[in-house]
């Protein structure tokens, strides 16, 4: 147990969010199986309030990558507080986005306000948020472990996501996840993690 926990420590920390994506290729075959990860996850009286939109088009891409730069060129412009601003250059971060465009894969996440019955009442979704937040997760520490890059997306607001891809008012846009193989010349950000003694307490 000491040596499994070892292990996938060390194998989580080389996780990083990259902005440069190649266009090779992924079978679906391993996506299907991360989305299958994610779905074992905790929800609130296990009603799994999470929807996943995994988008290969071309088509569909390129008006998701015009709606969120609309949106991210409004934040850099006038909506983002200079403190946002400052914390964000390190990372070089713009409102140009060509990796939506470029990586195989989006998976947009959504957050489902209340579920169905089979007569049509609204089953109401406990620690909804939570929930999801635990799913997406799973689900990017899967694409990690099969190899996969991924980025965390959240352009504000987010509501395009519903109409470019049918989803239905009840669902609520929680991340876009960017998914694919790094490009050649990506730039990985050296950054450190907060140690043990600054993120836990035992008591």
């Amino acid at each position: 147990m000491r040596q499994r926990s070892r292990d996938f420590f060390e194998a989580a920390q080389r996780r990083r969010s990259i902005r440069q994506f190649s266009d090779r290729p992924v079978p679906r075959e391993i996506i299907e199986q991360c989305l299958l990860t994610a779905g074992t996850a905790p929800s609130g009286a296990n009603t799994q309030p999470w929807y996943f939109a995994v988008v290969e088009s071309p088509d569909i891409k390129r008006q998701i990558r015009a709606a969120a730069e609309k949106e991210e060129q409004a934040f850099y412009a006038h909506k983002a507080p200079q403190d946002w601003l400052d914390a964000l250059a390190p990372l070089g971060t713009d409102a140009d986005k060509p990796f939506l465009e470029t990586a195989p894969y989006l998976i947009a996440v959504f957050q489902q306000r209340y579920g169905e019955a089979v007569d049509g009442s609204r089953v109401k979704h406990y620690y909804a948020t939570e929930s999801v937040g635990i799913a997406t997760g799973m689900l990017v520490t899967a694409l990690h472990h099969a190899g996969l890059a991924c980025l965390t997306h959240t352009p504000s607001p987010m509501g395009f996501l519903n109409q470019i891809l049918g989803r239905p008012k009840a669902e609520r846009p929680f991340v876009l996840l960017v998914v694919g193989f790094p490009a050649i010349d990506a730039m990985v950000p050296d950054i450190q993690k907060k140690t043990l003694a600054e993120i836990a307490s035992f008591l």
